[in-house]
C-alpha cells in the first residue's frame, strides 16, 4: 500500500455535490482532484490559478463618482450613434456588466 495520509475538511454541500457531480462525468474521484490539486501546487509552487481580488468596474449609479459616471453615460451614447445596442437577455447573457 502507498504511504498516504488523510485530508479531512469542511465544504459547503451544495458545492461538494457539484463538483463531485461534474468530477464523476470526468471519472475522477474526489481524492484523484485533491492529487492533482497538491501535484500542481508542488510543480508550481504555489496555487494553480490566480488568487486576487475582483477589479471589475462599479456597475451602481451611485457607486460611481461623477467623472466614472459621465464617462459611462458618453459610453452609451457612443453606443446609441454607431447603432450599437443591446437587449437585457444578450446583457445577460453575455456578462457585459460586471457584478464584481
Amino acid at each position: 500500500m502507498a504511504n498516504t495520509s488523510a485530508i479531512y475538511a469542511r465544504i459547503d454541500k451544495e458545492l461538494k455535490e457539484n463538483a463531485e457531480g461534474i468530477l464523476s462525468k470526468l471519472g475522477i474521484s474526489p481524492s484523484s482532484a485533491i492529487q492533482m490539486l497538491y501535484s500542481q501546487i508542488v510543480l508550481r509552487n504555489g496555487m494553480p490559478f490566480d488568487l486576487r481580488l475582483p477589479t471589475g468596474k462599479p456597475v451602481a449609479a451611485g457607486g460611481m463618482n461623477r467623472e466614472q459616471l459621465d464617462a459611462e453615460l458618453m459610453k452609451g451614447m457612443e453606443s446609441l450613434k454607431s447603432g450599437k445596442t443591446y437587449t437585457v437577455d444578450e446583457i445577460d447573457a453575455e456578462g457585459i456588466i460586471n457584478d464584481n
